[in-house]
């Protein structure tokens, strides 16, 4: 993970100080950057992504996108109606069900999801027993985007109520993601 920068999307409240997101920032704090939102509690899609798109702007680098829960829609959203070629590839955990979650009846423009194929590599990582979204729903998503798709069992919404910590099975997957990423990249370069 020492060569690679990550930019972080985090979902409602910020993920908070106990979540995996901030606790991998706090240890590579040179490796990783937060999407900071104007507001965390009452999320408008279009300014969620419009924030997005202005932090991937200023990028110089390739980076990967790890986003969780609302963060995985703000992506999906975004790369409807952007692009940027520093993108190497996104991490998606626990994207949030907009479209069926009574748990979300608040937000804003987040529904419907896009089925659009992403243009990078992407994995979804899925728990059986999410709270804000089927495990079915998620491997549909997966589907519809191009995701490889990970059911890692029964860890609620992967997030700090899940009691997972720092996540070391997410940083294996993460680590995972990125090698086989690199790999493709590699063997495109070597065909060309």
């Amino acid at each position: 993970m020492e060569e690679t920068t990550f930019l972080t999307v985090p979902g409602l409240a910020s993920s908070g100080p106990a979540h995996w997101q901030t606790l991998w920032e706090k240890d590579f704090p040179t490796k990783f950057r937060r999407v900071e939102q104007t507001n965390w509690d009452l999320p408008v899609c279009r300014d969620w992504v419009e924030r997005l798109n202005e932090e991937i702007q200023k990028l110089q680098n390739p980076v990967y996108l790890i986003a969780h829960s609302l963060g995985c829609l703000t992506v999906i959203h975004w790369a409807k109606n952007y692009s940027s070629d520093h993108i190497k590839g996104v991490f998606l955990v626990a994207p949030a069900d907009a479209e069926t979650s009574r748990n979300l009846s608040f937000v804003e423009g987040f529904s419907p999801i896009p089925r659009i194929q992403l243009p990078f590599e992407s994995v979804v990582i899925a728990s059986t027993n999410d709270q804000y979204a089927s495990i079915e729903r998620t491997a549909e998503f997966a589907q519809a985007w191009g995701s490889k798709f990970i059911n890692i069992g029964v860890k609620g919404h992967i997030n700090a109520n899940s009691r997972i910590g720092i996540w070391p099975q997410g940083q294996t997957l993460l680590e995972s993601f990125i090698k086989s990423v690199e790999e493709k990249q590699k063997a495109f370069i070597e065909v060309e």
